[in-house]
Parts: C-alpha cells; sequence; structure tokens
C-alpha cells in the first residue's frame, strides 16, 4: 500500500494548495467561509503530508494490481476531502450533499444541489470551479499515461501513441507537463474570451475553467441563458469543442503535425456527429415547433455541443422541445467525446471499433474462406481490442440498467431515473424530464438516490473497470 498512499498524500497536497484561491476570493468578499477553506486546507495538507512523510522510499515501483487500487483509492479520497468546504460552509449542506456536489465536481459531471448560486459565497463558487478543473486535467493524464497500460476498454488502442512512440515526449511525466501548459493556455484564452463577451472577471475564470474541463458548473442557476448573449454562447461552443477533442494531437499539433489534428478519425468522426446532429435539431425545431431559424440555430448548437462533450451548460429548456429531441440528447449523452478528452460516455472510438469490427463479421459471412482485418485510424486494430471494446459496451449498458432499475425502486419517475442513470454514468450534469432536466436541480431527489449517483460518477468517470475489477475475488489474490 505504500506507493498508493505516497501517491495519493501528493493528491490531497496539491487539493490543499488549491484551497488558497477560494480563501482569497472569500477575503476579498468579506465572506466568513474563508475560515473554513483555511481549516479544510490545513486538514487536507496535514493528511496529504502525513502519508507522503510516513510512505516515502527510494524505490518506487507500481504494479498494475497496484495502479487499479490506486486509481479507485485516490478519486475517492479526493472527492471526500473535496466535500468538506461544502459541509463546513454557510450554507449547511447535509453531508450527502456536499458529497453529491464534490463527486460531481471532480468528476466534471456538472449536477448539483445547489440553488441561488448567484448568491451563494463567492468563494465556494470557485471552489466548485476548481474541482472540475482538476478532475478535467486529471482525467485527461490518466487516459494517457494509465488507462492504456491497463488495458481498460479497447484503450490500449493509445498505447503506443500516448507515450512510447513520442520521441519528444518519451515519459508519461513530459508528456503530462506538455499537456497541463495546453490545457491551462485553453483556460486562459478561454477567460479572455468571456471578458470580452462582457463577463466579469470573476465570472469568466469560474466558466472557463468548467468550460475547458466540459464541467459546466456555472455560477448562476440558469446558466448561461442569464448573459442571453450569441457571442458568449459562441465562445462557449468553440471551447467545449476543444475540451472535446484529444489532448495528444495538441501536442503533435504545436510540434509541427497540424495534420495529425484533421487527420484523426475520431476527432472526424465527431466533429461529423455534432454537425448532424444540429442539422436534424435546426430542421425539427424549425419545422415542426414553428421555431425562427436564426433562434433554432443558435439553440441547437448549443446545447448539441453541451450535451454531447458532457459539459451540461444550457440555454434554453431542452426538455421540452418533444419526443425526437429528448431522444438525439438521449443519444448524445450515451456517445460522448473523444478518448484522451475531459469528456465522458462511451467515447467515439469505441462506436468506430464496434463499426469496423461488425462490417469485418459481415464480409466474413459474405465470403467464408477470406482473411479480412479491422482497422482503427488507418491502422490494424490489434488483437484484444475489439473484445475489450465489446465488453465495455455490455458493462456500460448493465451498469446503466442496474442504476436505472435501483433509481426506479427508490421511487422516481421513468424519465427521471433513466436520465438520471445516463446523465451519472457519462458524467453530462443535467438529465431530462422537469426534476433534474436543464432548468431543475438534484437537491428535490432523496439521499438514497444521490448516493447511487455518486456511485454511477466515479463507475463512469474512472472507465467502469476500472472500479469493478477491485470487486473479483481474484484480484486480491497472491
Amino acid at each position: 500500500m505504500r506507493p498508493i498512499l505516497l501517491v495519493t498524500g501528493i493528491l490531497l497536497c496539491t487539493l490543499a494548495a488549491s484551497m488558497i484561491l477560494p480563501i482569497l476570493v472569500d477575503l476579498h468578499g468579506n465572506n466568513p467561509d474563508w475560515q473554513v477553506f483555511l481549516l479544510c486546507m490545513t486538514f487536507t495538507g496535514f493528511l496529504g503530508g502525513a502519508l507522503i512523510l510516513t510512505n516515502s522510499s527510494d524505490k518506487f515501483n507500481i504494479s498494475i494490481r497496484q495502479t487499479f487500487l490506486l486509481t479507485t483509492i485516490s478519486w475517492t479520497v479526493l472527492a471526500l476531502a473535496a466535500a468538506t468546504p461544502f459541509a463546513l460552509s454557510g450554507l449547511q449542506m447535509s453531508f450527502t450533499d456536499a458529497l453529491f456536489e464534490a463527486v460531481s465536481g471532480i468528476t466534471t459531471t456538472g449536477s448539483t444541489v445547489m440553488s441561488g448560486l448567484q448568491d451563494a459565497p463567492p468563494g465556494l463558487l470557485l471552489w466548485r470551479a476548481i474541482l472540475q478543473w482538476l478532475g478535467g486535467i486529471g482525467i485527461i493524464v490518466m487516459a494517457l499515461s494509465v488507462l492504456p497500460f491497463l488495458k481498460v476498454g479497447g484503450m490500449q488502442l493509445f498505447q503506443t501513441e500516448s507515450s512510447e512512440s513520442e520521441k519528444a515526449l518519451p515519459r508519461a511525466t513530459q508528456l503530462a507537463a506538455s499537456i497541463g501548459l495546453i490545457y491551462l493556455g485553453l483556460t486562459v484564452i478561454c477567460m479572455i474570451c468571456y471578458q470580452l463577451s462582457g463577463m466579469s472577471s470573476f465570472n469568466a475564470w469560474a466558466h472557463a475553467m468548467t468550460t475547458i474541463a466540459t464541467g459546466g458548473f456555472s455560477t448562476f442557476d440558469t446558466s448561461f441563458s442569464h448573459y442571453n448573449s450569441a457571442f458568449t454562447e459562441m465562445t462557449a461552443i468553440i471551447f467545449m469543442l476543444l475540451g472535446g477533442l484529444p489532448f495528444i494531437l495538441y501536442v503533435k499539433a504545436l510540434r509541427g503535425n497540424w495534420r495529425a489534428l484533421f487527420n484523426d478519425t475520431q476527432v472526424r468522426t465527431f466533429l461529423s456527429i455534432v454537425v448532424l446532429a444540429i442539422i436534424s435539431m435546426v430542421i425539427y425545431l424549425t419545422l415542426q415547433n414553428e421555431a425562427p431559424f436564426i433562434e433554432s440555430l443558435r439553440q441547437s448548437s448549443f446545447n448539441t455541443v453541451s450535451i454531447i462533450t458532457g459539459t451540461g451548460y444550457s440555454n434554453a429548456d431542452y426538455g421540452s422541445w418533444g419526443g425526437f429531441a429528448v431522444i438525439i440528447m438521449f443519444f448524445l449523452m450515451v456517445t460522448g467525446g473523444c478518448a484522451g478528452s475531459t469528456t465522458c460516455g462511451i467515447k467515439i472510438f469505441r462506436f468506430q471499433v464496434l463499426y469496423a469490427v461488425t462490417i469485418t463479421q459481415l464480409k466474413q459471412l459474405i465470403h467464408p474462406h477470406g482473411v479480412f482485418t479491422p482497422h482503427y485510424n488507418h491502422n490494424p486494430i490489434p488483437k484484444g481490442v475489439a473484445s475489450s471494446v465489446m465488453s465495455f459496451f455490455f458493462i456500460y449498458a448493465l451498469s446503466f440498467s442496474v442504476l436505472a432499475v435501483a433509481l426506479s425502486f427508490i421511487g422516481l419517475d421513468f424519465m427521471t431515473a433513466m436520465s438520471g442513470a445516463v446523465t451519472s454514468i457519462s458524467n453530462v450534469g443535467p438529465g431530462l424530464g422537469d426534476i433534474i432536466g436543464p432548468t431543475g436541480n438534484f437537491q428535490p431527489l432523496p439521499d438514497s438516490a444521490k448516493w447511487l449517483m455518486c456511485v454511477g460518477m466515479m463507475l463512469g468517470r474512472l472507465e467502469l473497470f476500472t472500479v469493478l475489477v477491485l470487486f473479483i475475488p481474484d484480484f486480491w489474490k497472491k
């Protein structure tokens, strides 16, 4: 357990250091919650420092089994530590609500139990944004440096692409540093654009962090409807899309290989789905709902990009657009963005692998003696990837079904249970229906439902298998 506790301690110290910003913001605004953050920072930093000092060693080797355990333990411990400011703040949130908000933040889901955000303590609003920003960079690094070697859900496809074949960045630490700088740079540019669109400095920073992280926490209950600005929404669309693309391609692009960003089949498929969904929604809203074309284009573009990237911002109640719109949004929630991005969901590459395997199988039926090899991104799919991807589809469907049935058993209506399950596992944020829809809130849900959704958010963020493998008895055998 020593390597696991050591890394967890380092992460806790990082989380503690990030609490300095909310302290400064609350001090500037004369809000007494700065004392809460100071207390939480001291406790979290002490715990993290103790773990580092008691588990440090000259030799640091970590096995695959330890990596599985580290991933689940570290994210769980960080969520618990991140919940303490919510629980101790002046809002007097229950432990369940505090943990739900923290898990939703650090997994970049964006579901919230808080209301009256415009009157909430500024330090707490900034803390929500910081959690999503840290969760975003955390999942990128994990997706490129950890999951490929754990061979989770077909992520081994990106093993050589993200590390071994990168001559300029042969080590995971160098890759993480490069991606971190790009991530920070995009956040700063996004913040500047938000300020130019009319946002205040505080709101621009908060929204920039949650936009790049595709998290979706806003500083207003009405999200982007509060601004009602086409320029602000266009800024959000651009940076949500940037957050939904593979960050490893940005590294290649900055090194001069700009074609990599446009030649990647995952990127092209992702953008094609976005365009097709927007066109379908515009046609539907214009003809069926008789909405003005410009308004249909504006609302369709913003909400489509927000949902498929798992950001969860909204500028309209798409739940009231009709059955077709609800089905499209449900499909986009499940689909998700690209692997190696801040988005979640099933991911585009898995659909591509499933399609390639299906086409190969059909060809095999027509030509029984032929030899056909499925390809992804112009390369043959390595052995074991296809079965890994199909296993992920099965586990995703099973987890969704179990969670939806459990939420229904608690007493939630059909739409709330179904959309609550998919928005949790896909880390989207808002669901569908009157309660947890884009204009709703997760506060009315019973505590048991919130706990179940916390589990769903963690499962989805950690790619399901990373957590479920811990429940296999053979995992604990020597």
